[in-house]
């Protein structure tokens, strides 16, 4: 993955949206790679879901988080997550198994372009709980505009 933004950017008024690097072993065996939660991921997770079988043209997501965290990633394929804090937007291109997004609370996300037989991975701090959604992009935008 070549790294087209940088590590962090401006995006999330509680804690910036930023790429993880997940470790990965290598030898003649092929690749394998392990996420742990806690201080390496910075949250612990209780909750594993994952996006595939998408139609050309899917927008997934499309809500933001009240205090859920989460790490996304492309484990076969590649899409776009436009994440966006009310003030700030951001675009990553997720492509490649060892690189994660963090989207931390009220960041509005996206998920688009996602290219044929791709399959996304979401690492959730909490198990689902409607109440924690903002499905409305309005009621979103002020509250998140509220931020200090």
């Amino acid at each position: 993955m070549e790294e087209a933004y940088p590590y962090e950017v401006s995006v999330g008024r509680i804690e910036p949206c930023r790429i993880i690097k997940v470790p990965e072993i290598v030898d003649s065996r092929g690749s394998l790679s392990a996420i742990e939660g806690g201080e390496a991921l910075g949250f612990d997770f209780k909750r594993v879901y994952y996006l595939y079988n998408m139609p050309l043209g899917t927008v997934r997501g499309a809500h933001a988080h009240r205090n859920l965290q989460q790490l996304l990633l492309a484990m076969h394929g590649s899409f776009d997550v436009v994440v966006e804090d009310g003030s700030s937007k951001a675009t990553f291109h997720l492509d490649n198994p060892t690189y994660g997004l963090y989207i931390g609370p009220m960041v509005w996300r996206n998920l688009v372009n996602f290219s044929p037989e791709a399959v996304g991975l979401v690492l959730a701090s909490e198990h689902y709980d409607e109440a924690d959604y903002y499905r409305h992009y309005d009621d979103f935008l002020r509250d998140a505009r509220s931020l200090p």
